[in-house]
C-alpha cells in the first residue's frame, strides 16, 4: 500500500509539466489539461481494465485538438471529447476490444515512433522568432535537458531536477523567460460543471464528429496499445471493453467539467510502474494529488518557464521512440517505418490503420505475425 501511495505522488510529480505542456500544444488554458489529467486519471484508475494503467490529457490528442480549438474555440472542444467519450463507451459496450490484437508489434513501435516525432516537432512553434528571446529559450531548454539527463536521485521524478532550476532562474530575475503564467492564469479551484455552449444543431454535430471519431480511435488505440505493455512488463491480462468504457467514461465526465480529452499515456504509466505502482491506488492518488496541485500550488504552476516544459517534453519523446526498432527483422522496420510516416503525414489513427493492412498482406505472404 504505501508503496503504491509513493508511487501515485512520484507520477503526480512527473504528470504536471507534461500535461501542462500539452494543453499549451492544443491552445488551452494549463486547467484545461489538467482537470483532465484529474478526473480521467480518477475514472480509469478506479473503473478500468488494467491496474497500473494511467491515464490524462495526452499528447496525441492534444494534437489533432489544436485545429477544432482554433477554428471553433475551446467549447466546441469540451462537446467533441463528451461525444468521444459516448463514443468510446458504446465501442467498449459493443465488445470490440478485442480487435486491439491486430495491431502487431512492428505497427505499435511505429505509432510509438511517430507520436515521439509528431510531439518533438509541435514544440517548434513555441519558439520565439527574435533575439536575445531565442537564444535566452535555447539555453533554458539545454539546461533543463541537463538536469533530467544528470538527474542524482532516482527515487525523485529526473523532470523536477531540470524544471525547478530553471524555474528559480526566472523567478529571481536571472533570467527574463516567458512563463506558463504569461499565458494563463490558473485559478486554484475544483473543476466547475459546464455544459459546452454550443449551438445544439445538427451543424454543431457535424463539426465535431470527425474530431470525436478521430480522437476516440487515437484515444484506445494508444490506450489500449499502452495496456498490452503493462501486462508485459508486470504480468496479467488487460480486459479491453472495461478499460474502453472507462476510458469513455471519463471523457465524458472530463467535457462537462472543462477538461481536454485524454487516454492512458505512456510515459507516466512507465514511471508508475518503475516507482512501484501496479494497483489502481497508484491512479487513484496520483490524480488526487494533482487537484491539490491545482487548490493549493496553483501559483507555482504559473512560475514554470514554458522553456522548461519544452525541455521536459524532448526529453520525453527521445525515451518514447523505440532506439531498437532498427534491430528488428527487415518486415519489422518497413512496417514500423511506414506507420511512424503515416503517423506524422495523417494522424494516429489512419497510421494504424494502414499498418493493420499492411501487416496482414504480409502475413499472408510470409506465414508469420509481424
Amino acid at each position: 500500500m504505501i508503496k503504491n501511495t509513493l508511487a501515485g505522488v512520484t507520477t503526480s510529480l512527473a504528470m504536471v509539466p507534461e500535461v501542462v505542456a500539452f494543453a499549451l500544444l492544443a491552445t488551452v488554458n494549463p486547467l484545461v489539461g489538467l482537470y483532465a489529467a484529474v478526473i480521467l486519471g480518477f475514472i480509469t484508475a478506479v473503473f478500468g481494465g488494467r491496474p497500473g494503467l494511467i491515464s490524462g490529457g495526452a499528447g496525441s490528442l492534444a494534437v489533432v485538438s489544436v485545429a477544432l480549438v482554433i477554428s471553433h474555440g475551446v467549447d466546441y472542444l469540451f462537446a467533441c471529447v463528451v461525444l468521444l467519450g459516448i463514443i468510446q463507451i458504446l465501442f467498449g459496450v459493443f465488445k470490440l476490444g478485442k480487435l486491439i490484437k491486430l495491431v502487431s508489434p512492428a505497427v505499435m513501435n511505429g505509432f510509438v515512433n511517430g507520436l515521439a516525432i509528431v510531439i518533438f516537432m509541435a514544440q517548434f512553434k513555441e519558439f520565439p522568432t527574435i533575439e536575445p528571446e531565442l537564444g535566452t529559450m535555447i539555453g533554458l531548454i539545454g539546461l533543463t535537458i541537463v538536469g533530467i539527463v544528470w538527474a542524482p536521485i532516482k527515487a525523485i521524478p529526473a523532470s523536477l531536477f531540470g524544471i525547478i532550476p530553471v524555474t528559480l532562474l526566472v523567478v529571481f530575475g536571472l533570467v527574463d523567460s516567458k512563463t506558463v503564467g504569461d499565458i494563463a492564469q490558473i485559478s486554484g479551484s475544483l473543476p466547475q460543471f459546464h455544459i459546452p455552449s454550443v449551438p445544439f444543431t445538427f451543424e454543431t454535430l457535424w463539426i465535431i464528429l470527425p474530431y470525436s471519431l478521430l480522437l476516440a480511435g487515437i484515444g484506445l488505440v494508444e490506450t489500449l496499445l499502452t495496456a498490452q505493455m503493462v501486462d508485459d512488463r508486470i504480468g496479467g491480462t488487460t480486459q479491453p471493453n472495461r478499460e474502453s468504457i472507462a476510458q469513455g467514461a471519463g471523457n465524458f465526465l472530463t467535457g462537462l467539467f472543462g477538461g481536454m480529452g485524454g487516454c492512458a499515456m505512456i510515459g507516466q504509466t512507465v514511471i508508475n510502474l518503475d516507482s512501484g505502482g501496479t494497483t489502481r491506488l497508484s491512479g487513484i492518488v496520483q490524480s488526487l494529488c494533482i487537484l491539490a496541485y491545482i487548490i493549493f500550488a496553483s501559483v507555482v504552476i504559473e512560475s514554470i518557464p514554458i522553456a522548461a516544459l519544452i525541455g521536459v517534453m524532448m526529453v520525453v519523446c527521445f525515451h518514447t521512440f523505440d532506439w531498437k526498432t532498427f534491430t528488428k527483422s527487415k518486415e519489422h522496420i518497413a512496417i514500423t517505418l511506414i506507420v511512424t510516416a503515416a503517423t506524422i503525414v495523417f494522424n494516429l489513427a489512419y497510421a494504424v490503420l494502414i499498418g493493420i493492412f499492411i501487416t496482414q498482406i504480409m502475413r499472408k505472404i510470409n506465414g508469420r505475425f509481424v
